[in-house]
């Protein structure tokens, strides 16, 4: 891999950080000293940001879009998925594009970065962070696609750890409950974003040496009045 920069600084990669928490991760990190890549649909065009436009539902472009990054910078400390597509439909009713779609984004996009970023966070000994959801474990109705997809991570993010402890690498699936991740949203039944990054923040960074952090869920301080079905469920666990 050659590098076009210094290569001083440990580089971070997080997937959809345009908005919401993947920008709050982002910033996050590079508070922490790391120079950040995105791979985002939308691009934001801020200057402390490394920026590629990328359909994470597009196989190739999520490989080259991986490869750019390691052209750019030589190296790879850290790897952040954190985009979703979130489609909510009954069975009866979802289109199969939309399954297709969020199985894309969801799932096959994190097996791809991760397999193509995962010689340089080996060489590293880096850490994957992998954006998982209390909906992988706590169903609703409406939520097939998006808590099968979800759900998927668990295994996908324990079988990494299993094989790359070994050569230094750690992986961690964050399970959050509820985010504010909407603008303007100040219901104190939800976590911040901020919140949220500051806990991946310390995944990366503040592990001991000794132990490796493989699976955590987050949730909300707080508790709302319980709602009967749906993804509110969600937020009274």
């Amino acid at each position: 891999m050659k590098s076009a920069e210094p290569t001083g600084a440990p580089v971070a990669l997080v997937s959809g950080a345009n908005r919401g928490t993947g920008l709050a991760i982002a910033r996050e990190l590079h508070r922490r000293g790391y120079r950040v890549a995105a791979l985002n649909r939308t691009l934001l065009g801020e200057d402390w940001l490394y920026e590629i436009q990328c359909d994470l539902a597009d196989p190739a472009a999520v490989d080259g879009a991986v490869g750019q990054v390691l052209t750019r910078f030589g190296r790879l400390d850290v790897c952040v998925t954190n985009a979703v597509d979130r489609t909510f439909a009954t069975l009866a009713e979802m289109d199969p594009a939309d399954w297709d779609r969020a199985v894309a984004v969801n799932l096959t996009s994190v097996f791809r970065i991760v397999r193509a970023s995962l010689a340089a966070v080996r060489a590293a000994r880096g850490s994957f962070v992998i954006i998982g959801s209390h909906a992988g474990t706590r169903f609703f109705e409406g939520g097939a696609s998006y808590s099968a997809t979800k759900g998927a991570l668990k295994a996908l993010v324990e079988t990494l750890l299993l094989e790359e402890r070994a050569h230094g690498v750690r992986a961690t699936l964050v399970s959050p409950g509820a985010i504010a991740n909407e603008d303007g949203d100040e219901t104190p039944y939800k976590m911040a974003t901020e919140s949220v990054a500051r806990c991946v923040g310390a995944l990366v960074q503040d592990q001991p040496s000794d132990l490796v952090i493989g699976d955590i869920e987050i949730r909300p301080a707080q508790l709302p009045v319980p709602e009967i079905s749906g993804i509110a469920r969600l937020q009274h666990v």
